[in-house]
């Protein structure tokens, strides 16, 4: 037999708890972050950036030319969605947006109309001690 889940009262009391016996809050919130292209990348460099995302598991089909992030059709814009789809699906990893020094880690979602760049977890709470 499963055991059952605390119920909510008790949960928010043991946090209450911790937070007076530790004097500090139990969570962090960790921000939203996506992986775009820097501003001063070449054309040349974007493109085998962009290349190297999509054959290593980036998903762009949003930047095929039926996609929703098809336009602006230009290697900037592609290369950015690439980059944040590879760098999301290896777990928002700092060193899975590097591709050659042409990408950047943002706070800004970089969305734009129907176009949605995932993100990362923007409530993941991890238990500070």
């Amino acid at each position: 037999m499963a055991a059952a889940a605390a119920p909510p009262s008790m949960v928010v009391a043991l946090l209450f708890f911790l937070y007076i016996t530790t004097n500090r809050p139990p969570f962090l919130v960790v921000e939203a972050t996506w992986c775009v292209v820097r501003s001063d990348a070449s054309d040349q460099a974007m493109l085998a950036g962009l290349n190297y995302a999509c054959a290593g598991g980036a998903d762009c089909v949003p930047i095929q030319s039926s996609g929703l992030c098809y336009l602006p059709n230009t290697i900037q814009a592609h290369a950015s969605y690439a980059y944040n789809s590879y760098y999301q699906r290896r777990g928002s990893d700092p060193a899975a947006c590097y591709f050659s020094g042409t990408a950047t880690i943002a706070k800004t979602d970089p969305s734009y109309g129907s176009c949605v760049y995932p993100s990362s977890p923007r409530n993941l709470f991890a238990y500070l001690h």
